[in-house]
């Protein structure tokens, strides 16, 4: 069965920790990453460093990108560039994004 934003909301929907993430494109030995998450409402991924470059695209409801200094909102539709500092991701609402990120070579 393929993944979709709803299967990964419905998976997200019966996890504990309210979120659901499935590969899209790459992984181990490629230098792009694509990956389908799903959170549930007030759902978070703690702050983080980024691999590499990194934009995330908002598929279905809400999120707010925040780093030590600031807070973006994004929207069903919205395509933003994630910072290369220290961020994190909670979900507004029930929602679910494509990061894409490109991790440097050597």
């Amino acid at each position: 069965m393929a993944t979709t934003p709803l299967t990964e909301l419905a998976a997200a929907r019966r996890s504990r920790a309210g979120r659901a993430a499935s590969t899209v494109h790459g992984g181990s030995g490629h230098a792009l990453r694509q990956v389908l998450l799903a959170l549930t409402a007030g759902s978070a991924l703690a702050d983080h460093e980024s691999p590499g470059e990194a934009t995330l695209q908002v598929l279905r409801g809400s999120v707010r990108v925040t780093t030590g200094s600031d807070r973006v909102a994004a929207t069903e539709g919205d395509h933003l560039a994630l910072p290369r500092e220290r961020h994190g991701l909670t979900a507004v609402g029930d929602a679910v994004v494509l990061p894409t990120v490109v991790a440097p070579t050597s």
